[in-house]
């Protein structure tokens, strides 16, 4: 199975829930833990974690990422040891589909990039889109805990701030609300040192304002319809509940 989408949208965090949720083994595999500077030595690893995966199995493989390791064969720049890896990791996931249950569980935010071979053989291929107004209210209020300086902040300028962080990812929400809830401290300059925490004004909707002239999306129009359209063109109708071992 593939997550593809824009950046900052948890597509590593879903892939680790998968495991637990799963009660399986979880290998995660990044591509400087297989690349090596000696020759058979990177194929040598990859076969090793599939070992490893069929001797625990359930389990799950996970290359996060993947686009790193596995992009389209064939151009100018390619090494000659990059391709025999890919190689070596398209038999891998091909070979397991006879044996124990183990999944293939691949990230990757340019799934245009990916090798076709590696496509066939990821047949599940969910875009994991930026939250909509309802889950950015949702992470919203987790950022902001009653506990938290920025108690103080109403229903009301929660959902204002909600309407202003449109195409913004989970990721670029948490930043932002770091940045906000540090205004009232820089307010402070050289007295931060001898203040009581407890003096701190609390956080309010005007430093969210200015944290949005700081704090911009990652993902801008473009590449967001991008995602769509390769969605629509090779991605998979449906939700991660489709995911079994």
């Amino acid at each position: 199975m593939l997550l593809f989408g824009p950046p900052g949208t948890g597509k590593t965090l879903l892939a680790r829930a998968v495991a637990a949720q799963a009660r399986a083994a979880f290998f995660s595999v990044s591509p400087s833990s297989l690349l090596s500077k000696f020759v058979g030595e990177s194929e040598k690893v990859a076969r090793a974690v599939y070992d490893c995966a069929r001797r625990r199995a359930p389990a799950v493989v996970f290359f996060d990422e993947v686009d790193a390791l596995a992009s389209r064969r064939g151009a100018s720049t390619e090494h000659e040891a990059s391709r025999r890896l890919k190689t070596e990791l398209l038999t891998q996931i091909d070979g397991i589909n006879t044996g124990a249950s183990v999944l293939t569980l691949a990230t990757t935010n340019r799934p245009w990039d990916l090798d076709d071979a590696l496509l066939r053989r990821v047949p599940r291929r969910v875009l994991i889109p930026l939250p909509d107004a309802t889950a950015r209210r949702v992470i919203l209020d987790g950022l902001l805990d009653p506990g938290d300086v920025a108690q103080s902040i109403s229903s009301s300028d929660r959902a204002a701030i909600v309407n202003a962080t449109e195409n913004y990812s989970a990721s670029d929400l948490r930043l932002l609300a770091e940045d906000a809830v540090q205004e009232p401290l820089r307010e402070l300059g050289e007295r931060i040192a001898s203040i009581n925490i407890k003096d701190v004004r609390p956080c309010k909707k005007t430093d969210f304002a200015k944290a949005l002239r700081v704090i911009k999306p990652s993902a801008d129009a473009s590449l967001l319809k991008r995602y769509d359209e390769w969605a629509q063109k090779f991605g998979t109708r449906g939700n991660l509940s489709l995911i079994h071992i």
